[in-house]
This record gives structure tokens, sequence and C-alpha cells, in this order.
């Protein structure tokens, strides 16, 4: 059990980083650039949520492979804590996603 929650937090909190520190650096370019540093971070986060998520997890083909061969094999233990790690990190990068919508609606 303590496996699959330091698991499950780093997942998440690896999604989170992804997004707050790319879009935080997007931001920071887009003043160099003369761009609206907060327009640049909302749609930097928009496009960073898939690969965070895919970073988050370690790549996009091990965990579907898990996933599929321990179902063929009918252990639906393993395959439900592959899900569980996926959805963790889509939620770090949800929430992180939120919180630039949130500071871009506090700085338009």
């Amino acid at each position: 059990m303590t496996y699959f929650l330091s698991k499950a937090g780093l997942d998440f909190f690896i999604a989170f980083g992804v997004v707050i520190g790319g879009s935080m650096l997007a931001g920071l370019g887009s003043v160099f650039m003369l761009l609206p540093p907060a327009t640049v971070m909302l749609d930097t986060a928009m496009r960073l949520k898939i690969w965070a998520i895919v970073a988050a997890i370690g790549g996009s083909v091990d965990p579907v492979r898990v996933i599929e061969s321990n179902f063929v094999a009918g252990q639906l233990s393993p395959v439900a804590q592959q899900i569980c790690f996926i959805m963790f990190a889509f939620l770090g990068a949800h929430v992180a996603t939120e919180l630039v919508k949130l500071v871009y609606k506090g700085a338009v």
C-alpha cells in the first residue's frame, strides 16, 4: 500500500509540475517576445496537459502494456493500479491547469 500511495503522489506532483513549470516558463518567454503572458500561459497549460500525464506515468507504451498483459492473464489488481496512476497524473495536470486559469482570470 505504501508503494501505491508513493507512486500515486509522485505521479500527481510530476504532472502538476510539468504544467506549472512549462506554463511559467512560457509566460516568461512571452515577455521577451512582447506577447501577453497570461494568454500564453493559459494556452501552454492547456496544450501541456496530455504531455504531463505521459511524463508522469513514465511513457505511453509501458503502462498500456502492463494493463494489457495483466488483463489477459486475469490479474485485475495491477490493471486497477495502473489506471489509478493515470487518473492521479490526470488529476495533477488538471489541478495545475485550473490554477493557471485562476491566475489568468486575476490578470485579465
